[in-house]
């Protein structure tokens, strides 16, 4: 599992209740997405989209936005596994990323771009819905972590 190195390096599971990524996950005819709120050192909300095969996510401060014209900083974060989009609980302090984390979203996608500098989607969840888009702030930094995270209107697709 190359692609959950950093995450396993975070991790104690001795202590933490985190998924290890051991079990099967069942995959539908989408792709899933899953927003956590996490109550952690300060209280922000984890977005996860479901590529080749892992979680790809997101540290977004404040809540996702569900109107238009509303932007949130996005800080790019360690890949988590796809078991990952279940999981609600407590991480024991003194851990990475110790506090209370519930699902606040959760459902599928339909992918409409996936660039290194910009993400469309459909989201199809309880509280968002429509089209989104995730965009580079920096384009021309690549190891730049963040993202603006907002509803559109309609797929922009030209960049």
């Amino acid at each position: 599992m190359e692609k959950l190195t950093e995450y396993f390096k975070k991790r104690d599971f001795s202590k933490s209740p985190e998924p290890q990524a051991t079990r099967k996950f069942k995959r539908g005819k989408e792709p899933i997405f899953v927003i956590q709120r996490h109550e952690a050192t300060h209280l922000h909300y984890d977005f996860r989209l479901e590529k080749d095969g892992v979680l790809k996510s997101w540290a977004i401060p404040k809540q996702p936005p569900t109107e238009f014209n509303i932007k949130r900083l996005a800080i790019q974060v360690e890949d988590h596994p796809l078991d990952y989009a279940d999981f609600a609980g407590e991480i024991p302090h003194g851990l990475y990323g110790a506090g209370k984390v519930k699902i606040w979203d959760k459902g599928s996608y339909a992918l409409q771009e996936w660039g290194p500098q910009k993400i469309i989607f459909e989201l199809k969840g309880d509280r968002l819905r429509g089209n989104y888009c995730l965009l580079k702030l920096r384009p021309k930094l690549s190891e730049d972590k963040n993202w603006l995270f907002f509803k559109v209107s309609d797929f922009q697709s030209d960049s």
